[in-house]
C-alpha cells in the first residue's frame, strides 16, 4: 500500500476491487454475470454472450489489477489517468444497456462512469 494512504485514494481501490473482482464473476456463472450487469435474459441466456462476457470481464480485471499495482508502485499519476480512461467504459456500458431496453441499468453505468473518470480527471489519487 502506499506509505501516504488518503481518504482520496478510497476511490481508486474501490474501482479496482470491484473491476478486479467483478471480473471474475463471468467465469464461475456467466448467465448470472450477465444478468448482474442489467442485461435481459434472452442476452444472458445466449452461449455466445456468455463467452463474450467472459472474454471481456478478462479485460477489465487486467485493468482493476493494473490499478491495484500502479496504486502499490505509487504511481499515482498513472491511476488517475487509468481512472479517467475507464470513463469510456462507462460510456460504452450504459449505451449498450440503453439500445437493450434497460434505460435505468444505462443511467446507472453512465453515471458510474462518469463519476470514476472525474475523479480522474481532476487527479483525486495524486491529490490526497
Amino acid at each position: 500500500m502506499s506509505s501516504q494512504f488518503a481518504l482520496g485514494h478510497i476511490p481508486a481501490l474501490f474501482v479496482a476491487t470491484a473491476t478486479t473482482f467483478g471480473g471474475l464473476m463471468p467465469f464461475f456463472n456467466a448467465e448470472h454475470a450477465i444478468l448482474e450487469f442489467g442485461l435481459p435474459q434472452r442476452i444472458a441466456s445466449s452461449k455466445p454472450a456468455q463467452s463474450v462476457m467472459i472474454l471481456s470481464s478478462a479485460r477489465i480485471s487486467t485493468l482493476g489489477l493494473t490499478l491495484f499495482v500502479f496504486y502499490f508502485q505509487e504511481k499515482l499519476a498513472a491511476v488517475d489517468t487509468i481512472m479517467l480512461l475507464l470513463g469510456y467504459v462507462g460510456l460504452v456500458d450504459g449505451y449498450v444497456c440503453w439500445l437493450e431496453g434497460v434505460p435505468k441499468k444505462a443511467m446507472f453505468r453512465l453515471a458510474s462512469g462518469l463519476l470514476i473518470a472525474g475523479c480522474g480527471w481532476f487527479g483525486l489519487t495524486e491529490g490526497a
